[in-house]
């Protein structure tokens, strides 16, 4: 038995309210269970320097989480004075899951920062942030659209992600923080709408795994990530 009584193969409730910040081009409010992630899309009319004359744009993506998101209050970073390794590699995970959706060259020189910021953590952080992040930055994407201001759509896919583990010895989808800190093993799947996956990050946190669990969570995920999509096509 699951701790929140779920079934194996079942999601926790998934909302995605949009339009939730005024002045971003993009934004909303995404819900998978417990856990909150405030998302929003800015366009940037420039690229970075390093693809400045190649016409080719760049999407790029911030995290955070706020100091209550989790049961103790963890300090600002600006108050340190620099980032966490793990807020560094999550945001870096974001930006790369969104961008194998978009076609850069169609975006122009110009660059999309796609920010997302945990209001409450009850695990799946960045997955959650990947797929609201994804739903910001679609609105964005429309803007240039309907202003002519691209020949043509830039959004090549949905994407969306779900963590998938081995928990008491099951394999389970979508795991809350109960769950994640007691999982044998521990992963995240990026997919895009059309099943094709963009990163897998695998870990045997406390018991190694074999092929056949691992195609199990594959399946999972795939499962999972149908779900996902299906709430970003009803949120727009």
């Amino acid at each position: 038995m699951r701790p929140s009584g779920r079934n194996l193969s079942e999601m926790r409730a998934i909302t995605i309210e949009t339009g939730v910040m005024r002045h971003a081009e993009g934004s909303c409010l995404i819900r998978v269970g417990d856990t909150q992630v405030l998302c929003s899309a800015s366009i940037e009319e420039k690229a970075p320097p390093f693809l400045r004359g190649t016409g080719k744009g760049w999407v790029t993506a911030e995290y955070g989480m706020l100091p209550r998101a989790t049961n103790t209050r963890n300090r600002r970073e600006a108050a340190t004075g620099k980032q966490g390794g793990r807020t560094v590699e999550i945001q870096r995970l974001i930006g790369r899951s969104l961008r194998a959706g978009v076609d850069l060259r169609a975006l122009g020189e110009r660059q999309i920062v796609v920010d997302c910021d945990v209001i409450q953590a009850d695990g799946g952080t960045r997955c959650a942030s990947i797929t609201g992040g994804w739903v910001a930055l679609r609105l964005a994407m429309n803007r240039l659209v309907e202003a002519g201001m691209v020949s043509s759509d830039p959004m090549l896919d949905h994407v969306a992600a779900v963590s998938c583990g081995i928990y008491a010895g099951q394999p389970v989808v979508d795991l809350d923080y109960a769950e994640d800190s007691e999982a044998g093993t521990d992963g995240n799947f990026v997919m895009t709408g059309t099943g094709r996956l963009i990163e897998v990050q695998m870990s045997a946190e406390g018991a190694t795994f074999s092929r056949d669990e691992m195609g199990a969570l594959l399946d999972l995920a795939d499962a999972g990530v149908g779900e996902l999509v299906a709430a970003q096509k009803a949120a727009l």
